[in-house]
């Protein structure tokens, strides 16, 4: 027997009416998909697609990883819901930019909520500086190089060169590790010693190099800090 279509169930228990009703936080994350999917496929409404897509991928962060046309390839999803989820996610990563720089940025755990979802969900190697003020506030961040599966290559005058360019007093230098485990190479600890060499005698205070990675199954945080690990 095929599960009823939403519109068939009680209104205590269609996705839409109940967010209406308790807000977006009362709902499942398949309850918040199926909304913006709107219709299933035969033998399987909106919020059973919805399940299946959490199911296949593993995560919400996972699902938000992936690119238009693997969203797409999913029976009942096509291209049309795929750029609608996708834009959603981009909306949630961009709302959790914009919240994290107004505050003080002086610590790993800020960036990783600055910038962790949207570094997650790419697939090769960025490089980022962030620039901040004599606040720690943030003026503005920029991409130094985008590299391979696991390989972001940059010489430490392409970093530092926006510091100078924008007259910021203090940098973070974060990549991401596509792979999701975030523990530093050889040649992440390589280039964090040149850039503490360069910050010394360019006199820009050099906050952190932070690696992003993805959650970790054993308790480990998601990021590496070298200035945790005590490096910087």
């Amino acid at each position: 027997m095929d599960p009823l279509r939403i519109r068939e169930l009680p209104l205590s228990e269609r996705p839409r009416e109940r967010l209406a009703k308790l807000g977006a936080n009362a709902l499942s994350e398949a309850e918040l998909i199926a909304i913006l999917l709107r219709t299933g496929v035969k033998g399987a409404n909106a919020l059973e697609v919805a399940r299946q897509l959490l199911t296949r991928h593993g995560s919400l962060g996972a699902l938000a990883r992936c690119t238009v046309r693997e969203i797409a390839s999913v029976k009942g999803i096509g291209p049309t819901k795929a750029v609608q989820l996708a834009a959603a996610f981009g909306l949630g990563q961009r709302l959790a930019r914009e919240s994290a720089a107004r505050l003080k940025i002086d610590n790993p755990e800020i960036v990783r909520e600055l910038l962790g979802a949207e570094m997650r969900a790419l697939h090769r190697e960025s490089l980022r500086v962030l620039l901040l003020d004599t606040k720690y506030h943030l003026l503005r961040i920029e991409e130094i190089s985008l590299g391979s599966l696991n390989e972001s290559i940059a010489h430490p005058r392409e970093i530092f060169r926006p510091a100078l360019i924008y007259a910021a007093f203090a940098l973070i230098v974060v990549h991401n590790h596509p792979s999701g485990d975030p523990t530093p190479s050889q040649a992440d600890h390589q280039l964090t010693r040149r850039l503490a060499e360069a910050a010394r005698l360019l006199q820009v205070s050099l906050l952190d190099h932070i690696v992003l990675g993805a959650p970790q199954t054993d308790g480990r945080p998601d990021y590496f800090s070298f200035k945790e690990a005590g490096v910087l």
